[in-house]
């Protein structure tokens, strides 16, 4: 199975960038489709944007298109989420997950699809 670890997280002010980055071990990330959940305090975790295994489909949550963008690089077997124009509803700790099904165009949108989770790095944006 395949180990996710996540790093990048901080405080920013409102406006600013943050990068996310999501390292994996253990297989190699080009099996696996992956996504960016996050978890607001008091909330349920939501949907933030995923990616194809190739690299090639994205999709992100209409909160944050325009503002996030999904990138992977499967040489460095790492995900990424570029965050800008950061907003305080954007607080939260942001998971990277993994998952295995559909096909190589799959863009998984439910957290129940990502069978692998990492421990979550948390973002506060301060306003």
């Amino acid at each position: 199975q395949v180990q996710l670890v996540e790093s990048g997280g901080g405080l920013v002010q409102a406006g600013g960038s943050l990068r996310l980055s999501c390292a994996a071990s253990g297989r190699t990330l080009s099996r696996y489709a992956m996504g960016w959940f996050r978890q607001a305090p008091g909330k349920d975790r939501e949907f933030v944007a995923a990616i194809s295994r190739s690299g090639i489909t994205t999709n992100c949550a209409d909160s944050v298109k325009g503002r996030f963008t999904i990138s992977r690089d499967n040489t460095k077997n790492t995900l990424y989420l570029q965050m800008n124009s950061l907003k305080p509803e954007d607080t939260a700790v942001y998971y990277c997950a993994a998952s295995t099904g559909g096909n190589a165009a799959s863009t998984p949108y439910y957290s129940d699809e990502y069978a692998y989770w990492g421990q979550g790095t948390r973002v506060t944006v301060s306003s």
